[in-house]
């Protein structure tokens, strides 16, 4: 076998056991029926082929390794909570999340309201002395880093590795030598600087940076912006793999040297060429057990975030050619549909996580909130197949849902999609009309349908909100009255303008239209999300909840 990440192909035999609330069920010994079959969006041909993206939903900045027969990926979260998710897959194409590294951010109060774009950029996934470690840069705190011996229980509590400003994209390598070292890139809104990449030696633990940082290659004569990089040993050699250019119109580098300070050569190694991949950008190189290589990075699309395509890499005279090279100039482009990776068998199709009964209370894995989570938002009882989302209140800062801490929600999962929920809205003090739930389409420009109580019984509105990142205000579009506190809500998602249309039943079959098309826009780094809300305004009576029976993605 290849020296490629030698430290990540151990053999690890763990007992694995996960649900979102106590990971106890039993992911990876489900049967075939038991796994999550998208009807939106499947990868999985089902003829021994895939077809790109891996997985149409906004996994922005992935890294993933393999440890024995399993992978696993991590990607960037920023403010989201539950963060760093953990998808795992056996075979690169078919993935299901499994967990989630952080139940929170660090500082506490700084991310227990919505900091927009901030948070965990561009994590990396490493397993060295039976241990899983996660590094990433916080832009305006330092770099972290969290491990653990089994991904699917536990995380250990995070540990500052480096401090400082806008130091990013950490990847950590266990050299053949004995020695570790830390790779970064540099984020010019926090440090003033970019398109720079500089190693660090760390403690033999990985858990400190113990020398100055040296800068290994500079990218502003041919590569600006490089950043993002991935440390790797293979034959003797240092290689470092990252995205240049910028997120939408770059291109992946490769970087080659026989020591790590340098010097290095340089390649361009995937462009976008022909194809409709724009971008494409940050990923990571990883083998299977056949020392096959692949690379999974992302393609920027707008609302729907940075989805995941898988490349086919092949080795010649010291360098890899990502995708197809089709002309034979050592630079390939994205492949659309390929043959799946000889992982030694086949495996079941699945998808991560969309729909969600809500049995016994519980929350899937697919969930976020918006902020840190906090246990005053939601209640999850055995026996009790629902999700009750308390009325907690805002404050006087928080005067749009922009600004509210406690929104679940989700990504999108496929260019064209239904979202369907089902409430019920329980008022238990009306001295105001401030209480209200729903269903939210998000982004800089945002959506969203509203039941509160009036003084003639329940009334369903769509909000909508243009420009919210810079400080726009919520509009009321249309208002209906409703019979009853019970009503179904509907957003249709079309590609590929993503065109949003509200609907609302009161008897489960027949949907009516409300308010007008809302276009989805992306936030900070991310894209649109769809989710549920329950809030409260500032100086109302405490009190009141909704009750969701489901959540349904649909075609």
């Amino acid at each position: 076998m290849n020296r490629l990440i030698k430290y990540g192909y151990s053999i690890l035999y763990v007992s694995v056991f996960f649900s979102c609330q106590n990971r106890k069920e039993d992911i990876l010994n489900k049967t075939d029926a038991e796994k999550h079959v998208s009807s939106v969006w499947v990868s999985d041909n089902g003829d021994g082929s895939y077809k790109n993206p891996i997985l149409h939903a906004d996994y922005s900045d992935p890294d993933v390794i393999r440890v024995g027969d399993d992978f696993f990926m991590t990607a960037s979260s920023f403010n989201a909570s539950p963060s760093l998710p953990i998808l795992h897959s056996k075979d690169l194409v078919n993935w299901t999340i499994v967990n989630h590294a952080l139940s929170g951010l660090t500082p506490i109060s700084f991310f227990d309201k919505p900091q927009h774009g901030k948070g965990v950029w561009a994590p990396s996934i490493r397993y060295h002395n039976e241990e899983f470690f996660i590094y990433w840069g916080d832009p305006d705190f330092g770099v972290f880093m969290v491990k653990t011996k089994d991904p699917f229980g536990n995380w250990e509590k995070p540990v500052k590795v480096l401090d400082g400003k806008g130091i990013i994209d950490p990847c950590p390598l266990w050299d053949e030598d004995g020695k570790t070292y830390l790779i970064t890139a540099w984020a010019a809104s926090r440090s003033g600087i970019n398109s720079i990449l500089t190693v660090w030696e760390m403690n033999s633990e990985g858990t400190e940076v113990v020398s100055e940082g040296k800068h290994v290659y500079d990218g502003h004569d041919n590569n600006h912006t490089v950043e993002g990089p991935k440390l790797f040993q293979r034959e003797g050699k240092y290689y470092i793999f990252a995205p240049a250019g910028g997120v939408a119109n770059g291109w992946q580098l490769v970087l080659r040297s026989d020591c790590i300070w340098g010097p290095y050569e340089e390649k361009i190694v995937l462009a976008q060429g022909n194809t409709s991949v724009n971008g494409p950008h940050q990923g990571t190189l990883v083998e299977t057990q056949t020392n096959e290589s692949w690379f999974i990075h992302f393609q920027d699309k707008g609302f729907y975030g940075r989805i995941l395509h898988l490349q086919p890499v092949e080795w010649g005279n010291g360098w890899p050619v990502i995708g197809i090279d089709s002309d034979g100039n050592g630079c390939g482009e994205p492949v659309l549909t390929h043959k799946k990776p000889d992982v030694g068998k086949e495996w079941a199709v699945c998808m991560p996580q969309e729909s969600d009964e809500f049995n016994n209370g519980a929350l899937g894995p697919q969930w976020q909130w918006a902020a840190n989570q906090n246990i005053k938002w939601y209640v999850s009882l055995p026996g009790k197949n629902y999700l009750r989302l308390l009325a907690y209140p805002t404050t006087e800062e928080y005067q749009r849902l922009w600004d509210v801490p406690n929104l679940l929600l989700q990504k999108f999962p496929a260019p064209s999609f239904t979202a369907t929920t089902k409430m019920k809205l329980t008022i238990e003090w009306d001295a105001k009309e401030g209480k209200k739930a729903g269903l939210i389409i998000t982004g800089n420009d945002y959506a969203y349908l509203s039941l509160k109580k009036n003084g003639k019984g329940f009334i369903l509105s769509q909000i909508l909100c243009k420009d919210a990142n810079t400080g726009g205000e919520e509009e009321t579009i249309e208002s209906v009255q409703l019979e009853s506190e019970t009503v179904c809500l509907r957003v249709e998602v079309k590609a590929p303008e993503g065109k949003c249309d509200f609907y609302y039943s009161e008897n489960e079959t027949e949907f009516r239209p409300i308010g007008i098309a809302h276009y989805a826009k992306p936030e900070l780094w991310i894209g649109s999300k769809i989710g549920l809300f329950c809030v409260m305004e500032s100086g109302d009576r405490k009190g009141s909840y909704a009750d969701f029976d489901w959540f349904r993605i649909t075609k």
